[in-house]
């Protein structure tokens, strides 16, 4: 890890881990407002539309970068501080802790810890796709993209055929202006003769295939509980690292931290439920 992180005082990389924490907490607020507009019955139009605009919207990308920085700060920053507190106390105590912080510093880095294997695989189905990185998933491309400006070009037999399929199985926004759920290979095939399609990733298809297999709603859900279990504690240890956990009103910091814990797990759980069990 980076010296100058190691050498910063305690005090500031708790408050720097309580400032990309917050920064982490309003990131998932929207995220899950996001993925609720998958339940849309709209064909995925209103998703797609939301992905195409966060993937190709220049202050977004930089936004992103912001955001991955962010994540990696306060992973290394809370390893640091778990580390070094441990080392400042190498004979455990005799009696073990009952306060309220020092259960949630012990849960947080066990949570984070699976929250990161987690989201590693959520990069790999999702985010790495986007990048081009894993070639899978379903794909998604403007069908007035596949207008021929060279008279002279020769489209495939192949090509056509996989057109002509998607269309006759209906993957097709309602629109009329995406043709969805293409696969790797199909994709590769229709960018041999339309060299100028723009292909982007079908995250709304792809999101509604793997929601409709019950180990993955399982695995969802059981990482939005330890999602829940590590934000319980992050949020009122934000405003404790803050200085702002005075007495007269700690109690309404922990209300607002349990009904934000339940309305952006709730709010997540729900859209893999309900594609499992309506589609």
């Amino acid at each position: 890890m980076n010296n100058k992180l190691i050498k910063l005082s305690s005090i500031t990389k708790k408050l720097l881990v309580a400032l990309f924490g917050t920064f982490l907490l309003v990131f998932l607020l929207f995220h899950m407002c996001a993925n609720l507009f998958i339940l849309a019955d709209d064909g995925g139009d209103a998703y797609s539309s939301f992905c195409h605009f966060m993937g190709t919207n220049a202050l977004v990308k930089v936004a992103e970068v912001v955001l991955l920085g962010t994540f990696l700060l306060h992973i290394c920053l809370s390893v640091i501080l778990w580390c070094q507190n441990r080392g400042n106390r190498p004979v455990r105590y005799q009696r073990p802790s009952r306060t309220k912080t020092a259960k949630g510093s012990k849960l947080a880095i066990i949570t984070g810890s699976l929250l990161l294997v987690c989201l590693l695989f959520h990069f790999y189905d999702f985010y790495f796709v986007k990048l081009n990185v894993v070639k899978g998933g379903n794909y998604m491309v403007k069908t007035e993209d596949f207008v021929i400006s060279d008279p002279s070009q020769e489209v495939s037999e192949e090509a056509q055929i996989i057109v002509m399929q998607a269309i006759q199985d209906q993957k097709i926004s309602k629109d009329g202006r995406w043709l969805r759920q293409l696969s790797h290979a199909d994709k590769e095939v229709l960018q041999e003769c339309f060299p100028d399609a723009a292909f982007e990733p079908d995250f709304y298809n792809t999101a509604r295939e793997k929601f409709s297999v019950w180990h993955i709603v399982l695995c969802y859900l059981v990482f939005f509980f330890v999602v829940g279990l590590h934000i319980r504690h992050g949020f009122e240890s934000a405003f404790q690292s803050f200085g702002l956990n005075h007495y007269k009103y700690s109690r309404l910091i922990e209300v607002l931290g349990i009904v934000y814990t339940w309305v952006v797990c709730l709010g997540f759980a729900m859209v893999p439920l309900c594609v499992f069990f309506f589609k």
